[in-house]
């Protein structure tokens, strides 16, 4: 090899970390996590985002913080199998009642839902305040109107949701046994809906309207 190719190549090589670098650096300053086109406005020179991002993923998967996905942004969190290490940091505890924690599940589930759907699906009424409060969270937002007599408003689950509970996106919504299991989701909520819903969550990834401003 030329020494003119060697040292084209070694300019490369150099690029590529330099740009891992400033993507790296993002990460590690952001507090929220942060999509590729956002990325894209403070390095426009950079054309490979993504494959940038798969190949730090892979770089830190053995490694204290991970690269992770979260919805349509990237983040740097700590990796899951350490996550002990920090229970005596300061962290907001959330609690939610019964009612919440049910309604909560039934839209990851079922998104976009409407009241009445969540209202029809527990057997019982959902107060304004419930689902107000899960919006407050910014676990739930507004979804797109339904195009049926009304307009019903509709409601998906947030990328702080995902963030929060350490998911990637709405396929790592865990199955019906494990909600049971966890006390998100009461045992007398009809459990066949959910269920279909889960087997077909790839369906549901790719739909826009979950995260929609």
């Amino acid at each position: 090899m030329s020494q003119a190719n060697t040292t084209a190549e070694a300019n490369v090589k150099e690029s590529v970390l330099n740009q891992e670098r400033m993507i790296e650096a993002i990460l590690f300053a952001v507090k929220e996590p942060i999509t590729i086109g956002e990325i894209k406005t403070r390095i426009p020179d950079v054309e490979n985002i993504k494959e940038i991002l798969q190949s730090l993923k892979k770089k830190y998967q053995t490694r204290g913080v991970n690269v992770v996905r979260v919805g349509s942004g990237w983040a740097l969190r700590t990796a899951k199998d350490l996550g002990f290490l920090m229970e005596n940091e300061s962290f907001e505890t959330r609690k939610l009642s019964r009612a919440a924690t049910e309604t909560l599940a039934i839209i990851a589930y079922h998104q976009p839902v409407t009241r009445i759907e969540i209202e029809e699906i527990r057997g019982v009424s959902v107060s304004r305040g419930t689902i107000d409060q899960l919006v407050e969270l910014t676990w739930v937002k507004f979804g797109r109107r339904r195009m049926s007599p009304g307009r019903p408003v509709t409601y998906v689950i947030t990328e702080t949701f995902l963030d929060y509970f350490g998911m990637e996106s709405v396929t790592d919504l865990p199955d019906l046994k494990e909600l049971r299991a966890s006390g998100l989701l009461d045992s007398k909520l009809p459990s066949t809906e959910i269920d279909e819903v889960h087997d077909n969550l790839d369906e549901f990834e790719n739909q826009s309207e979950f995260f929609d401003d």
